[in-house]
C-alpha cells in the first residue's frame, strides 16, 4: 500500500513539475517575442487591436508575439502589397487603447514606439476591447454552445455589461491622446483611424449571431457609441476618419456578402472581419490616400 502512495505521490510530483516547467517556458517564450524590436522601416506603421491584426484571415506572420495573431491577410498586409509600402504591424489582438500608446500586455511595449520621423502612413483600429465590445458579444454567443466551454461560459454569463460600466469617455480621450502622441512622434505621415465595421444587423438577429434579439439590441447601441467616439476623438484630433461602420452598413454579420462573421459557420475568428472585410478596409484607405470618397 505504501509503495503505491508513494509511486502515485512521485506520479503527481512529476506532472505538476512538468506543468510548472511548462508555465515558466512558456511565459519565458512570451517575454524574449515581446521584447524583440521591430524589423523593417517603418514606412506604414499599423496600430491596433484584433480587427487591424486580422485574427484568423491567414498565416500568423513568422516572428511576431504568438499572443498578437496577426496574420498576413489582416487590412494593414494588403494595404502594404497594394499600395507597395513597407510595412511594420505592430497591431496585436486583445489590445486597448492605452496599449497602443503606453504598453502593458503581455509583457509588450508601447505600439507607437514603432513610429519616427520617416513615418509616412499610420493607421489604428482599437477601442473594442476597452469596452469589451466584441468580448460580451463572444461570451453571450459562447455561452449558448453545447460544448465544455459553453457550460462554462454559461454559469458567469448574465448578459452583456450594463451601459454605465462602459467608460465612453475615457475611451474618447485615450483616443484622442493617442493620436496626439502619434502626430508629435511621427509628424510627417498620414494618420487614419478607422471604426469598426459593423457587426450586427439594423433589425432582427439572425441565427449565425447566437443571440437573442435583447442582447443583438443592447450590443448594438455598444457598436454605435464606439463608432461615434472614434469619429469623435479623430475630429478632435485632427486626423483622417475612415467610417467602416458606415461603408459596412450593408454587410454585417447577418447579411448575403458579410464583412464580419457571426458566432455559427463563422469561416475564421467570430465576431471579426472576413477577408473581405479586411480586404474592403484596405481599399478604404487606399480610395482615401488617392483622394476618393469614403463616405458612402
Amino acid at each position: 500500500m505504501m509503495s503505491i502512495l508513494r509511486w502515485t505521490a512521485i506520479v503527481i510530483g512529476g506532472l505538476a513539475s512538468l506543468i510548472i516547467v511548462a508555465g515558466v517556458v512558456g511565459v519565458g517564450v512570451l517575454y524574449l517575442q515581446a521584447k524583440q524590436k521591430p524589423e523593417g522601416r517603418p514606412q506604414y506603421v499599423a496600430l491596433g487591436s484584433s480587427f487591424a491584426a486580422g485574427i484568423g484571415l491567414g498565416t500568423r506572420v513568422k516572428g511576431t508575439p504568438i499572443v498578437c495573431q496577426r496574420s498576413d491577410s489582416g487590412y494593414p498586409a494588403q494595404l502594404a502589397r497594394l499600395r507597395r509600402l513597407e510595412l511594420v504591424d505592430m497591431t496585436c489582438s486583445g489590445a486597448t487603447t492605452p496599449h497602443v500608446r503606453d504598453g502593458g500586455q503581455v509583457f509588450l511595449g508601447p505600439q507607437i514606439d514603432a513610429l519616427g520621423q520617416q513615418t509616412e502612413l499610420v493607421t489604428l483600429s482599437v477601442g473594442g476591447n476597452d469596452i469589451s465590445y466584441v468580448g460580451d458579444l463572444a461570451i453571450g454567443a459562447g455561452s449558448r454552445s453545447k460544448s465544455v466551454a459553453g457550460w462554462f461560459m454559461g454559469r458567469i454569463w448574465s448578459g452583456p455589461r450594463a451601459e454605465e460600466d462602459r467608460d465612453y469617455a475615457k475611451v474618447h480621450d485615450d483616443l484622442v491622446s493617442t493620436l496626439r502622441e502619434i502626430r508629435r512622434r511621427a509628424p510627417r505621415a498620414s494618420i487614419v483611424v478607422l471604426t469598426y465595421p459593423q457587426i450586427l444587423p439594423p433589425g432582427d438577429a439572425c441565427a449565425s449571431l447566437q443571440l437573442p434579439q435583447a442582447e443583438v439590441d443592447a450590443m448594438r447601441k455598444v457598436g454605435d457609441r464606439l463608432a461615434a467616439i472614434t469619429r469623435q476623438a479623430g475630429a478632435d484630433a485632427g486626423v483622417d476618419v475612415i467610417d467602416m461602420q458606415v461603408l459596412g452598413a450593408a454587410h454585417h454579420a447577418c447579411s448575403a456578402e458579410p464583412w464580419v462573421n457571426g458566432w455559427v459557420d463563422a469561416k475564421n475568428t467570430p465576431y471579426h472581419p472576413t477577408l473581405e472585410g479586411a480586404r474592403s478596409m484596405a481599399q478604404a484607405v487606399s480610395d482615401l490616400l488617392d483622394g476618393k470618397s469614403t463616405s458612402s
